[in-house]
């Protein structure tokens, strides 16, 4: 069992956005060589000539540098509806902004792209027939995804359990039941990103949201793993500086080992951060990934 460690550009967004500059300070700065390309980087509604001048810039910078996008995500853009809104014609911009998205990935290198299924309104959600009509018409959405993904040359796509019922995914019996409808007739294996931080937490069963508990439960089917440093208010997408794990409950050695035991071989650990516009927080990002990165360097391959 290898495992590695790989970054999210969420930290990123509108602090470093050129291609040269995001993936010199993740490689040469940082120290890491795995990158997690969000789309606020490099959209899929921008004009075609741009994002091919992007790919080209993005590429370029990748091989001068000993880096790989192995893998690419939905950002804080793509926090909405999309595949779930109940508007058809709605539903069918994102199909085909889903779609670029997954060119995109394609030539950049990427083994996978996920988001989150969908997000359903109150409405929609209030209602089980409903909540369940939703449900089959996204992964139906999501099959002919799929097929545009395997042509494409994709390894997996991936979708994110959630921490509230319209999000998809909140508990883990909840989990397994939607991952058992999404592999079904699927023409790439359709995978999980488990995220140790989330979960619903007005659940009676406390496995739902325990970190350790997500990590054993879902490793086995799935190749990526969103972590963070996570405390009892799930209140943020921490770093893993000295501050945040003095009061935090991730260590390296017993998260790994809840993966092991879940099943876990060769995931990727990805480290999904946001830090907000405010100072000392917005001066110090790069130094708190830095001792991210040297607080997990000991243990997975960075």
């Amino acid at each position: 069992m290898d495992y590695t460690l790989g970054l999210n550009t969420n930290f990123a967004i509108n602090r470093i956005v050129e291609p040269e500059a995001l993936v010199g300070t993740i490689a040469q700065e940082i120290g890491m060589s795995r990158i997690q390309l969000t789309p606020e980087f490099l959209d899929p509604s921008w004009p075609a000539p741009l994002q091919a001048s992007f790919v080209k810039r993005y590429n370029s910078a990748l091989q001068a540098n000993g880096a790989t996008i192995s893998t690419t995500f939905s950002g804080a853009y793509t926090r909405v509806n999309h595949l779930g809104h109940p508007d058809p014609d709605v539903r069918a911009w994102w199909k085909n902004w889903l779609a670029t998205w997954i060119d995109i990935s394609a030539d950049l290198g990427a083994r996978g792209t996920g988001t989150l299924l969908a997000i359903m309104t109150y409405a929609d959600d209030a209602e089980d027939a409903r909540r369940e009509a939703v449900l089959k018409r996204v992964i139906d959405d999501w099959r002919d995804l799929a097929q545009r993904a395997k042509d494409r040359g994709l390894s997996f796509l991936m979708w994110e359990h959630m921490s509230i019922r319209r999000e998809f995914g909140h508990t883990l019996p909840e989990t397994r039941r939607i991952q058992a409808l999404v592999e079904q007739d699927m023409p790439l294996p359709f995978k999980i990103c488990a995220d140790i931080d989330h979960g619903d937490v007005t659940s009676p069963d406390p496995r739902d949201y325990d970190p350790y508990a997500i990590a054993e439960a879902l490793a086995a089917d799935s190749p990526v793993i969103h972590i963070k440093q996570s405390s009892m208010d799930k209140g943020g997408h921490r770093p893993f500086t000295p501050e945040n794990n003095a009061t935090g409950r991730i260590t390296p050695e017993p998260l790994l080992e809840a993966i092991r035991r879940g099943g876990g071989q060769d995931n990727e650990l990805v480290f999904e951060f946001s830090f907000r516009e405010r100072e000392p927080t917005d001066s110090n990002v790069i130094q708190a990934l830095k001792q991210s990165a040297d607080f997990w360097r000991p243990y997975v391959r960075v």
